[in-house]
């Protein structure tokens, strides 16, 4: 029915604009029910809904193209430009170790929930399911715009993706309410652990004092600096893109480069953009945090998300239930894990939760963990989730590779 871009753009916004606007009462209707029904499903959904009834025609439209290339980029580099090493570092040895146990955890996960499944049901994880299962694991390492990342870097078919973004949601959201149930018991599983809680009150006063010195109101110019530092870095990544593919193709093909992406365009510039991101949060452009920098990345990747929904056959994520007995026994996995982890080295449940929340939620769900604890929190849930950002391009590419050897 529509097929000007421009029209079906101005209604992808929309359906944004009423998505976040819902989700943000405070009481009523609305807040009953995104208790039960994640805002970020809807993002991808209702986009979608529109396309398996034919209002629009995700195939035909050039938005996706658009979002992916320039939009995608310009959101890792502002999403990776907020990293504060120091204040990592200054959150303690045990918060840092419960997050990369996460992410350990959810590289594992992918490798025995892949195993299982070959043992369990094999018709679930024949073909190409392997590829989907990257997406999962860009998504829970780092987020939507690390998810969007390896659908392209190992070509995963939109029908595919549809599928797995259905278990991403569903299992991650499953995972959350466990960290929340955990949370308002966190005296009993800290005494389980024999943890010392002392560096929490540590973390919440650094956690305020870094709020009153870097938070302010964004001034005209720190607005068109934060976009020209989001488009003119991918700009940059596309300029070195092509002639470093064309120098990797014109290499003996015996290398057999292809078989690893080196040759796929949308590889590099992701990496680069996520490069060029963690470079410039070293310098005096990390200060644009404040002024919202990565607020804008998350617009530029919701926008992403929506024209990602509108390609969506829902039809066919009812053709493979199995799918989410493998994403199941995935979170079990990284689950396990952390649990292990957190009594070895004796990390208070907080470190835990948030450690994992920052990996499967991200900066969209990791601050609702933390806050869970204190109000005063949150902000490390979101200082994690950004680590994952820069983390989740390299660990998802790497998981690719081990699936791929395994099928």
């Amino acid at each position: 029915m529509l097929d000007n871009d421009a029209v079906v753009l101005g209604l992808l916004l929309a359906i944004l604009g009423f998505v976040f606007w819902s989700s943000s009462r405070d009481s009523g209707f609305w807040k009953r029910f995104y208790g039960v029904v994640p805002a970020l499903l809807l993002c991808y959904f209702l986009p979608a809904l529109l396309n398996s009834f034919g209002v629009i025609d995700g195939k035909t439209s050039g938005l996706y193209p658009m979002a992916r290339d320039y939009l995608l980029p310009s959101a890792l580099v502002l999403l990776c430009v907020a990293i504060d090493f120091k204040a990592i570092v200054r959150l303690g040895p045990k918060a840092v170790i419960m997050f990369l146990t996460g992410t350990v955890g959810v590289m594992l996960g992918a490798l025995v929930s892949l195993l299982a499944m070959q043992l369990i049901h094999p018709e679930t994880v024949a073909g190409d399911t392997w590829r989907g299962m990257t997406t999962v694991a860009g998504s829970w390492i780092g987020g939507g715009a690390n998810q969007a990342a390896m659908k392209e870097v190992f070509v995963v078919d939109a029908t595919l993706f549809g599928q797995f973004v259905a278990v991403d949601v569903i299992v991650a959201n499953i995972w959350m309410a466990v960290l929340l149930y955990l949370a308002a018991r966190n005296a009993a599983f800290d005494r389980w652990t024999g943890a010392d809680t002392s560096a929490i009150e540590d973390v919440k006063h650094r956690i305020e004092t870094y709020q009153a010195e870097h938070t302010r109101n964004p001034s005209l110019t720190d607005l068109m600096l934060i976009v020209a530092l989001g488009l003119g870095a991918t700009g940059l990544a596309h300029a070195i893109t092509d002639p470093l593919v064309a120098w990797i193709k014109s290499l003996p093909a015996e290398w057999r480069l292809q078989d690893y992406s080196l040759t796929a365009k949308f590889f590099w510039i992701t990496v680069l953009a996520t490069t060029f991101g963690l470079l410039l949060s070293f310098t005096r452009a990390r200060t644009l945090e404040g002024a919202g920098a990565s607020k804008i990345g998350s617009v530029m990747l919701y926008v992403l998300v929506a024209t990602i929904g509108m390609q969506m056959d829902l039809g066919a994520l009812f053709e493979r239930p199995w799918l989410f007995a493998l994403g199941l026994i995935w979170i079990a996995v990284h689950g396990g894990l952390m649990l292990l982890v957190a009594k070895l080295i004796r990390a208070p449940l907080f470190f835990m939760a948030v450690g994992s929340q920052a990996n499967i939620g991200g900066a969209a769900s990791a601050p609702v963990v933390a806050s869970a604890f204190h109000p005063s929190l949150a902000p490390v849930g979101v200082l994690l989730a950004v680590l994952g950002y820069a983390l989740g391009t390299y660990c998802a590419y790497m998981v690719g590779l081990m699936l791929q050897r395994m099928v």
